[in-house]
Formats: C-alpha cells, structure tokens, sequence
C-alpha cells in the first residue's frame, strides 16, 4: 500500500512544489507570466527579461545544460518516487551541485552573464548540493520531506534565472 501512495504523494508535492517555486518571493500574478506583457489588443507581446547575450557556442553549450538540469531534475523525481534516496542524491550532486560547476564550464560561461544570473546560478548550484544531503539523510532517516523541501529550493533557483533572464 505504502508503494503505491509514494508516488502519488510525490506526484501532488511535485507539483506544489513547482507552483510554490513559481511563486517564489512573488505572489502569483497571471499577467506577468513569461515576463510577456501586451501593452494593448494591436502591439505584439514584449519580453521584459534580461536579455544575455553569449557567443554561439557558450550559448549552444548553456542551453544544453538548461535542458540536462530539467532531465536531472526529472531523474531525481523517478528516484524519489522510488525510494533511491542516495540515487537521487548522487544525480543532483554530479549534475546539479556545486561539484558539476566545472564539468558545466560555468567559469567560461559566468563571465558572459550579468552579476545577478551568475548569483542565481551558484546559489542553484548549492541548493542542489544541500538537496543531495538532504535526501542522503531520508534514507538514513525515513523522513521524506526535508529533502522534498531541499528539491523545491533547487527549483526556484531555476524559475527565478527564467523569469528574469533570457539567453541569446
């Protein structure tokens, strides 16, 4: 029975945690959703985020790390769903943690975006890193929801760079 409910459990806390991150520090306007403002029914849609500029290949290279963080993401969530707690943890600090930075080449790639980004992103980086403690310790400890907590943390790093920041 405890099997079945995990996932489903881990389902909904996904989910809340995703709409929780979107909200962040913010509370939930649907107006400002993608940062897409219409200034009226005859102009186009504006993007009002940041506009980072990167040479093609660093931009060729960051959006594919931007995508391999979602599949971390996703990966961490199946071992969740799971119980592979040190799974999950391993799959964060190798792909999201402080410990992948140099394996993403952020050193090269964080001298194209502005201070704020680069902020976000090193803090993205050790919310992974205290996610993987976190969810070592469920396994130790059979309590789920530090960890999921820890998760959500990541996560709202990630809305917080979308929101704001646009590579180009």
């Amino acid at each position: 029975m405890r099997k079945r409910t995990i996932p489903t459990f881990l389902g909904a806390i996904a989910m809340a945690a995703v709409m929780a991150s979107a909200q962040g520090e913010q509370r939930h306007d649907p107006s400002m959703h993608m940062q897409m403002q219409h200034t009226n029914s005859d102009t186009a849609v504006v993007d009002s985020r940041t506009i980072v500029h990167f040479p093609n290949d660093l931009r060729i290279h960051t959006l594919a790390n931007m995508r391999d963080h979602l599949l971390a993401l996703s990966e961490i969530q199946d071992a969740l769903a799971g119980e592979l707690y040190e799974r999950a943890a391993e799959i964060a600090e190798q792909r999201l943690g402080m410990s992948s930075m140099a394996l993403h080449g952020a050193h090269e790639v964080g001298q194209y975006m502005p201070k704020a980004m680069a902020a976000i992103g090193t803090e993205m980086h050790r919310s992974a890193s205290r996610f993987a403690v976190a969810a070592n310790d469920a396994a130790a400890a059979d309590d789920i929801k530090p960890a999921l907590a820890a998760l959500s943390s990541v996560i709202r790093q990630c809305v917080a760079c979308h929101n704001g920041f646009r590579v180009q």
